[in-house]
């Protein structure tokens, strides 16, 4: 049963790392099915014992991609000397955002959906999907030294906000380049957080 189970997973995972690929280098329009198992070297049927079509193997990979974007700046932060909610989620969404400078294919491929990776399918669904993005989130909020109201609204705020202004940002330079950017957006974060502060 475990060798089945390692061949499950690893044919998985060469569908998800060939699609990223490929809607990467070819754009996921002209990204075909077949293009997909060919290149991961499975069957067709394969492909939908995981996936009902390539748009959900690319929804999929969003939320993938960007949990391990969130999850490296959750364990960086741990380093980072950085206290209270405030210089904590700041430091986190530079840390996310400065990946992404760094990955401009990925972030093409994210597009502006930090929210539907990292947040979504917790905040909409309730369905935790080992989802610890939001799990570490509460527990900075509840370690701070103030109490906050509508903390769901405040997180998915801030992620899409941060998420958009840095695709347009850093891709467009629109309104500044990024750099330049930067303290105007910071800036906006810390008083979405100040505004759902509890009085």
């Amino acid at each position: 049963m475990g060798k089945i189970d390692d061949n499950k997973k690893k044919k998985k995972e060469a569908l998800f790392n060939t699609a990223y690929e490929l809607f990467i280098t070819k754009g996921i329009h002209s990204t075909a099915i077949s293009d997909i198992v060919e290149n991961a070297g499975v069957a067709k049927g394969t492909f939908y014992l995981y996936f009902k079509d390539k748009y959900d193997i690319k929804n999929k990979l969003v939320i993938q991609k960007t949990k391990e974007l969130f999850n490296d700046a959750g364990n960086a932060l741990y380093t980072s000397g950085a206290h209270g909610l405030e210089e904590q989620l700041i430091f986190i969404i530079d840390h996310v955002i400065n990946a992404l400078v760094e990955n401009k294919p990925l972030l093409n491929f994210i597009s502006k959906n930090l929210v539907m990776g990292a947040l979504r399918s917790t905040l909409i669904t309730g369905e935790k999907n080992d989802n610890d993005i939001y799990e570490r989130f509460q527990e900075l909020v509840a370690d701070d030294e103030y109490q906050y109201e509508d903390i769901d609204v405040m997180l998915f705020t801030i992620v899409e906000l941060a998420g958009s202004a840095a695709y347009n940002s850093i891709l467009y330079e629109e309104p500044l380049p990024f750099e330049e950017y930067k303290p105007f957006l910071y800036r906006s974060v810390r008083l979405i957080i100040k505004s759902h502060r509890a009085q």
